[in-house]
């Protein structure tokens, strides 16, 4: 037999109680994700931007995708050929779960757009859908912006 079992029985017990309490203290000490809290603009239904030519500058509204969860629609604006901001007109907030999401999703979908200057983003983790139809939104605005 082996020695643990064998001669010091309390030893294993000692052990395993070790053994749970440094777990839950690792457990305990971990920290939840928290998503910012950000002020979002309400999404106004049917807004069509005009293309304005003010100094190089052109914004441009993206078809509506129809999501899972709801429409998601995006407004660009270009100055002189670069993308300098992008505005959700609409997303799925329908309940506490979608606002919390998307409050966190369409901000982050929005830098990283600026910073691509392209279609051609990550998907937010948690956020598959609102994901895609951003991007196909962003990338139709950004075809008609390119005619």
């Amino acid at each position: 037999m082996h020695a643990l079992r064998k001669i010091h029985p309390l030893r294993r017990i000692v052990l395993a109680s070790a053994t749970t309490v440094s777990g839950m203290v690792l457990l305990l000490s971990l920290k939840p994700h928290t998503t910012p809290d950000l002020a979002l603009p309400a999404p106004s239904a049917g807004a069509s931007a005009p293309s304005g030519s003010v100094a190089g500058t052109r914004t441009v509204t993206g078809e509506s995708t129809q999501t899972r969860y709801g429409p998601v629609q995006v407004r660009i604006t270009l100055k002189d050929g670069r993308l300098t901001d992008v505005t959700a007109l609409a997303y799925p907030q329908q309940n506490p779960r979608d606002q919390q999401i998307n409050g966190y999703a369409i901000p982050r979908l929005r830098s990283e757009t600026l910073s691509a200057q392209s279609a051609d983003i990550d998907t937010v983790s948690g956020a598959t859908y609102t994901s895609e139809g951003y991007r196909q939104s962003l990338q139709s605005a950004l075809d008609s912006a390119s005619r």
